[in-house]
This record gives C-alpha cells, structure tokens and sequence, in this order.
C-alpha cells in the first residue's frame, strides 16, 4: 500500500464538473493498493499518517499532528502509484490492486478515518480533477514494504 500525503490548506476533487469532496486545513492523500494488501495493511499506514506530526508549533517545528489542528482528510484512490517504469515509455500497472479488492480497502480505510476526522473522498475508478494548495510543500510517501 502507498500513501502520498500532501499538507494542505485547501484541497478538492471534481468528476465531471461536480466537486464530491472538499477540506480545507489538513491531508490530501493518494491512496495506491496492492493485490497482497489487507486490512491489517492499512491499519499500519493509517496508524502512521494519522500519528504524523507535520504541522508547525507555536514555533515553527513540525511538531503538531493531524488531531492537534483540527484538520481534515481527502481520500483519492490511485492505482497509478504503482506504475512500473522501468521498461519502455509506457508504464505498467499490473502491480496495482484488483478493482474490486483494491476499492474494498479504499472504502475501509474512508470508513476508519471518518470515525476520528471529517473526511471527504474522490470517486473509485472515475476520472476526478484534483485541486489542492500545497503548504510548505510537504509531501510525504508512506509505502508499506518500508515501515
């Protein structure tokens, strides 16, 4: 499983013109899954991101977590996080999750994350435009092989 974890002070998805999810101060996450992910797997990642602390302090360090601000979450699946580059121009993605597998884990994760945070989410599989400010940038990847 792979997160990018993007600081945000805005952020929202589109699908066909119409936006389904919108935060403001918080996590825009890409969420890629694997065929050998489970639940398990994302409770992992979940315990990490959530734990995260990367917002400033009163000075300035990156010491306050997603809970100590207040923020909020925008789910997006991915599948092209998985993307294999390594032959020819044209990416793979035979490593990425079974639709139906993979959009099982989304909705998990959508669910254990809305029981601790206002959470908004993309549409599995659609076509969604992507906007976000970026703040720093801060930009995280969480891949579950490393942790």
């Amino acid at each position: 499983m792979r997160f990018v974890i993007q600081r945000v002070t805005h952020a929202s998805v589109t699908v066909d013109g119409n936006t389904v999810g919108r935060i403001g101060k918080g996590f825009m996450v890409l969420i890629g899954i694997s065929d050998s992910d489970t639940k398990e797997t994302a409770d992992k990642m979940l315990h990490k991101m959530l734990g995260l602390r990367i917002f400033d302090d009163e000075n300035d360090k990156t010491n306050l977590s997603l809970s100590d601000v207040g923020g909020e979450l925008l789910l997006i699946s991915q599948f092209t996080l998985y993307a294999d580059c390594r032959k020819g121009f044209r990416p793979s993605f035979v490593k990425a999750g079974a639709p139906d597998h993979a959009n099982e884990l989304y909705e998990y994760i959508i669910s254990v994350c809305s029981e601790q945070f206002h959470t908004e989410k993309g549409i599995f599989a659609a076509d969604m435009k992507v906007e976000l400010l970026n703040d720093g940038p801060f930009t995280i990847l969480l891949d579950s092989e490393q942790l």
